[in-house]
Parts: C-alpha cells; sequence; structure tokens
C-alpha cells in the first residue's frame, strides 16, 4: 500500500491533545484526522504521528503517516482533507513517500517554539489561546533566563524535567540548544527548543524553570543543581499548555530520497 505523509496544523485549544481518547475523553487531533481519512479511503485507517502534544498544545509542523489503499493513491490529499477536517485542523503538505519512511520512528529530531506575553498594562484578547501571560511578573530577567537556558544545552539527564504519567526507557535526552529568538513585537518574548526529543511535558517544565529564573524566584545556579538531582519536587511549575507550539520535525531524509529534510516554518513564532 502507498504510504502517505501528512504534514499537519492545529489549534490545540479545543483538543484533548493528539492522541485518541477513551469514549467521553474529548476531541482528539488524531481522531479528527482519522475519521477524516477513513471516508476518503473507504474503509478505517490508523494514522501514526510524530509526536503526542497535550492538551492545549499548538502545532505548525506536526508530521503523520499512514497507509492508502492503492487505487486511492492518486487522490488531492490536501484539498481532499481540509474540504473535510475542522476549522482548528488544517493539511500543510500531503506527499507519498517511500514504505520505510515513519513519521515518529525516521524523526531525528523536534523543534518546539515557547511564547510569552510580556506587557504589563493589557494582554490582546486573540492572542491569549497562544501565549502564557507572564505581563504580571515583569520586567523579567532576561540576561539570567539566557544563562540558564546555555544549562539546558547537550546531553543531560532530565528526570526533574519530566512530568508523571509515561514511562521512557531513559529520560536522558540530547538537547541541540534553547534559544531566545528576536521578538518582531515588544509584547511578546519566543523561545525555541531543539532535540532529538523531548520527556513529557519537558519543554513547558524548562520553561517554567526560565520564567522562574527571570522572575528571580531561583537562581539559574539553583536550576543547575535541579538538573543534577533529578528529582522534579524541586524544580519549578510546568508553564501552561496554551504558549507552546510543535514548529519543526527533523529527518534525515524526507522520505523521497533527499537528504537532510526539516518539516519546519521558520519565520512562525505564533503560539
Amino acid at each position: 500500500m502507498p504510504r502517505l505523509r501528512l504534514t499537519i496544523a492545529y489549534d490545540g485549544t479545543q483538543f484533548a491533545g493528539w492522541q485518541l481518547q477513551a469514549p467521553g475523553g474529548g476531541r482528539s487531533v488524531q481522531g479528527c484526522l482519522e475519521e477524516a481519512l477513513g471516508t476518503l479511503c473507504g474503509q478505517p485507517v490508523r494514522l501514526h504521528g510524530a509526536g503526542r502534544t497535550d492538551s492545549g498544545v499548538h502545532a505548525m509542523a506536526q508530521v503523520a503517516h499512514l497507509d492508502v489503499p492503492e487505487a486511492k493513491a492518486g487522490l488531492p490529499w490536501q484539498r481532499a482533507l481540509n474540504a473535510r477536517l475542522p476549522p482548528d485542523v488544517s493539511i500543510v503538505a500531503a506527499d507519498l513517500v517511500a514504505d520505510d519512511f515513519h513519521a515518529r520512528f525516521s524523526a531525528t529530531g523536534k523543534v518546539y517554539r515557547y511564547t510569552l506575553w510580556v506587557e504589563r498594562a493589557y494582554i490582546l484578547p486573540w492572542r491569549r489561546a497562544y501565549v502564557w501571560n507572564v505581563g504580571r511578573f515583569a520586567p523579567l530577567d532576561v540576561a539570567a533566563m539566557d544563562a540558564c537556558a546555555g544549562l539546558f544545552a547537550g546531553f543531560h539527564d532530565f528526570a526533574a524535567f519530566c512530568n508523571a504519567g509515561s514511562e521512557p526507557a531513559s529520560t536522558s535526552r540530547l538537547v541541540h540548544g534553547v534559544t531566545r529568538l528576536a521578538s518582531p513585537s515588544p509584547l511578546e518574548m519566543t523561545w525555541e527548543f531543539r532535540a532529538e526529543g523531548f520527556l513529557k511535558q519537558m519543554v513547558r517544565n524548562l520553561m517554567g524553570a526560565l520564567v522562574a529564573v527571570g522572575r528571580g524566584k531561583v537562581s539559574p545556579e539553583d536550576i543547575r543543581s535541579v538538573l543534577t538531582m533529578g528529582q522534579r519536587r524541586l524544580a519549578p511549575p510546568t508553564a501552561p499548555a496554551s504558549g507552546l507550539c510543535l514548529v519543526g520535525v527533523e529527518y534525515a531524509s524526507d522520505g523521497r530520497g533527499h537528504k537532510r529534510h526539516l518539516l519546519h516554518q521558520p519565520e512562525a513564532g505564533q503560539g
């Protein structure tokens, strides 16, 4: 069966997350997509995502794949799916790829961005669902936050920044970088997190630590100690889901014979 790769954007506000939920567990992005795909394929399908985003987390370039019937391979998948999906999910791209491509296991890295609202006097209502409003804490000590961000780069045991609810084989991860991006607006501050992979709510926990440092609640050295001791209870609280967005999934190739492919929209810093 031909293998179809989808690049997906969604507003996570009204979803219980990417993953299929038990009956009564709420809407899932995977569920919405499988329903539309099943209609087009004429049979039930199973979609495999690059990773699971939590309730309220957004995506600009989530990646998923499925195998489709040979007779359906030539469908205009992007147009056909977008005509059947709800307004908070869109197909950014749809491509036939090699049958050994796997959205999750072929991935070599992921890129997330987290956006803070830092204006003290107000928040624009239409940005509320896509940022963490830390304006009441402003001004943040940006230099201290930058220093703390540097501690996360490299290969570390991130047990202190992994929330309960998963049992990974290892809590060690290679983080390529945590970077404060140049912002087009003084109202917001966006941080980018690049790694080979992330633990459960790890990005939100790292962001929570950075904000705690920016507020002066803890120092970068305190966070260094937390990282070393590996106990979640010692770390600052988890940042809200609303500010987090999956903006890229990295692959060694694009599944069509082209090397080093990043399904990513680098200009996007929203959510």
